[in-house]
């Protein structure tokens, strides 16, 4: 059983789909995380740009080189403070979930944003306010979804609300929606609390979520000032050997796709995790 491994585009030193689709194929990978205005900044992709055609451009761009579009990326702000701008972030996500079928692609994923209109690490995000706010803007795009048979990807972490795996069992509960499924960064869940325990991490999560778990990021941290850096794969602390053991078993050929992590270090992060594969 071999390892899927795929990356994000717009972490591929190059701005063209097809350029793009030949560096990922030339590595031996099988698929992208598509986040179109990060790699496309010279097309226009902002709201309303979309169309039936751009997507099957791009999608006959990567599968002509035996590339899948894993997973469109519209990471927005999701409980952004200005209501205006907190809904047309919401539509452009909504976009994205109309026109995924035409990318040849199922998930269109993000985080769940901040309650400042600036991203990091805040905990004012760690308020039952910001919670509902969460559930609320997911369940508008859970809805959207489920006229098109498209799943809404959420990826959880310390610098968002959904900062634990027991507010991701939570989140899944209170929205009550099959389109909701997760996107799973065991880096993301790691804080100076509990890195030293990555067991219990990995067993709550997998226990909690792992049915509805559909995309795995991969990317690594050190501690550096008392805090989680996040680094390039393989050149950290995290326990892929836990992972990998649970894929194993219970995820065979899931996705697994590379993120922070860029040339000179991709090569040297494929090798690490085929090993740490093969030796799960």
């Amino acid at each position: 059983m071999r390892l899927n491994l795929g990356i994000r585009g717009h972490d591929v030193a190059y701005h063209e789909p097809e350029q793009i689709a030949k560096e990922v194929a030339s590595k031996g990978l099988g698929s992208v995380q598509l986040a179109l205005a990060k790699s496309f900044p010279d097309l226009p992709t902002q709201t309303g740009s979309l169309s039936p055609g751009f997507a099957k451009y791009m999608r006959q761009s990567f599968q002509s080189n035996r590339v899948t579009i894993a997973i469109l990326g519209c990471y927005i702000n999701m409980i952004h403070p200005d209501q205006e701008k907190r809904e047309q972030l919401l539509s452009r996500f909504k976009e994205h979930i109309r026109f995924a079928r035409d990318f040849g692609c199922s998930i269109v994923a993000s985080e769940t944003g901040n309650v400042n209109e600036k991203m990091g690490y805040t905990e004012a995000n760690f308020t039952e306010e910001a919670f509902h706010k969460v559930v609320k803007s997911v369940k508008s795009l859970t809805d959207e979804a489920e006229k098109w048979g498209i799943i809404v990807g959420i990826e959880g972490g310390i610098n968002h609300p959904i900062h634990t795996p027991q507010l991701m069992r939570r989140l899944l509960d209170e929205v009550n929606s099959n389109h909701l499924q997760v996107v799973f960064d065991p880096a993301n869940f790691m804080s100076m609390e509990n890195y030293q325990d990555q067991e219990m991490v990995y067993e709550q999560s997998f226990e909690l979520f792992g049915d509805r778990i559909v995309a795995i990021h991969a990317k690594d941290f050190v501690i550096e000032d008392n805090w989680i850096k996040m680094v390039p794969v393989g050149t950290g602390l995290l326990r892929y050997d836990l992972l990998f053991q649970w894929v194993k078993a219970d995820k065979p050929f899931i996705e697994v796709l590379l993120e922070n992590t860029k040339e000179p270090y991709i090569d040297d992060s494929i090798s690490y995790l085929i090993k740490q594969y093969d030796k799960a």
